[in-house]
């Protein structure tokens, strides 16, 4: 069997490769750690989201027998998202699998998926830090491509609402109010609440650049907070952490960067509940193959392609088709270590 006839094997299927991607070791972000997002595969490219919000007023008063006050019902809104597709190709050529083995070796598959595996987990790291990003879009009420510029969807745009004014924390403030932060953190939980309205949640996550954590926890009213909290934690797990609660708020410095692009800025910080039902949605949709048209979408895809015409090479593909969403996006709010 010459060395990449393998590749026309059932263990170089588009079924077997998928199933070989999913199964890559996934390095989580920390919006992965968090467990924010609820993953279901679609079994279209586009995803339709409806809202049916209630509504809540007080009913003024008439006179006995006068008509009563009509009850209003809002009506149903249904946008419609097309999911993006994120896609990459790897080419392994001849050479590369030339020298694996030995001439009628009977593990000739085994080693050769072996480089196919280790491709296949380089370009699944990948997928990983651009779901991150994407999910810190969402997050951020702005879901924003590769370059950290082109906007894919502006959620506040999409569903028609203005987001709130960017809180200024004024950390840098050498004579600060004192409880100004305590102050700020209850009028971002207040807001929060009233857009939940009656929808319970576990508690309020905050994701804050370097700079904005760091001004944070050697802030006069803060630091006592601060380093009681990590004594605690360090008590109970032997380990600091680089994240604190203050003023019900969980405050988390996010590290993530790629390339040129940050995730987040680092003089700012992102608030937004965790635990509430349906709030942060991932769909994914199927590949654009043949094989997964109207099949429900799995996290990843992969296939291979081989030089039909000199075997010098076998193609690798990898796709992901995710689409993360915040679906009440008012109860976004961010803030900036001093304006």
């Amino acid at each position: 069997m010459a060395t990449l006839d393998v590749f026309n094997s059932n263990a170089f299927s588009v079924v077997s490769l998928t199933d070989a991607i999913n199964k890559v070791p996934f390095i989580p972000g920390k919006i992965g750690q968090l467990g924010l997002f609820t993953e279901s595969g679609v079994t279209t490219t586009t995803v339709m989201i409806e809202e049916r919000q209630g509504s809540l007023n007080l009913i003024e008063t008439t006179s006995r027998g006068a008509p009563a006050v009509q009850n209003h019902i809002n009506k149903r809104k249904a946008r419609s998202f097309v999911v993006p597709h994120v896609a990459m190709e790897d080419t392994i050529m001849a050479d590369e699998v030339q020298n694996i083995r030995s001439f009628g070796s009977e593990n000739e598959i085994e080693s050769i998926q072996q480089v196919v595996q280790f491709r296949l987990m380089e370009m699944s790291n990948k997928h990983d830090a651009t779901l991150e990003h994407l999910r810190m879009g969402a997050i951020k009420g702005q879901i924003l491509d590769a370059d950290g510029t082109t906007v894919i969807y502006d959620l506040f745009n999409e569903f028609g609402v203005t987001p709130y004014d960017t809180i200024d924390f004024d950390l840098a403030n050498a004579t600060p109010v004192k409880g100004s932060v305590k102050r700020a953190c209850h009028g971002i939980t207040r807001s929060i609440q009233d857009e939940l309205g009656a929808q319970t949640y576990d508690h309020i996550h905050a994701y804050c650049g370097s700079d904005f954590f760091d001004a944070l926890t050697t802030h006069p009213e803060v630091t006592k907070a601060y380093d009681r909290y990590q004594e605690s934690v360090f008590l109970r797990t032997g380990q600091a952490r680089k994240q604190f609660e203050y003023a019900d708020i969980v405050f988390e410095e996010y590290r993530g960067k790629v390339g040129g692009v940050d995730y987040t800025e680092t003089g700012m910080v992102y608030f937004f509940p965790v635990g509430v039902p349906n709030l942060f949605r991932q769909y994914n949709a199927p590949a654009d193959f043949v094989e997964t048209v109207n099949t429900v979408g799995l996290p990843r895809y992969a296939k291979q392609a081989i030089d039909d015409e000199f075997g010098r090479w076998v193609k690798v593909h990898t796709q992901s088709n995710p689409l993360p969403i915040c679906t009440r996006p008012r109860v976004l709010m961010k803030g900036v270590k001093s304006a």
